[in-house]
């Protein structure tokens, strides 16, 4: 079997990574987020990590993300090739005043946590009536 590889770090990487025993790159959680309608959607990728092993906590409207990735390969094994990055994974959002923390929806597909963050009630836009000197009734959109 035959093996070609284009990138001349990863020799070194993967020979500092056995020798101090330490990731040398960064463990990513690459995301999306965006506001749609009464809500914002967080799209976090996690291929290859099992649900079992996601946590996610909200404190002071700071939104904790960890996910943990094993080797599949059993401890006896000889590694030929390590390129998928393993072990602990987090991420950390920092939460406006104006999102509903209490209420996050959270599901995980294909490798895919989405989060669901409603806005909350009190900041949603709304109409206020008035009423003027002579009795009559105004709306202002507020």
């Amino acid at each position: 079997m035959m093996l070609m590889r284009t990138d001349p770090f990863r020799d070194f990487d993967r020979l500092t990574q056995q020798l101090f025993g330490a990731n040398t790159r960064p463990s990513v959680m690459p995301m999306d987020a965006y506001r749609s309608g009464d809500e914002f959607l967080v799209h976090f990728d996690l291929p290859g990590i099992d649900p079992e092993t996601i946590e996610l906590d909200v404190e002071r409207n700071v939104l904790n993300v960890r996910a943990e990735r094993r080797s599949p390969a059993p401890e006896d094994a000889e590694m030929l090739v390590a390129e998928r990055p393993t072990g602990t994974f987090t991420r950390q959002l920092f939460l406006g005043e104006t999102l509903d923390t209490d209420r996050i929806d959270a599901s995980y597909e294909a490798g895919v946590l989405t989060l669901r963050i409603p806005v909350a009630e009190q900041a949603k836009p709304r109409r206020i009536q008035i009423t003027g000197g002579g009795g009559d009734r105004k709306e202002i959109s507020g």
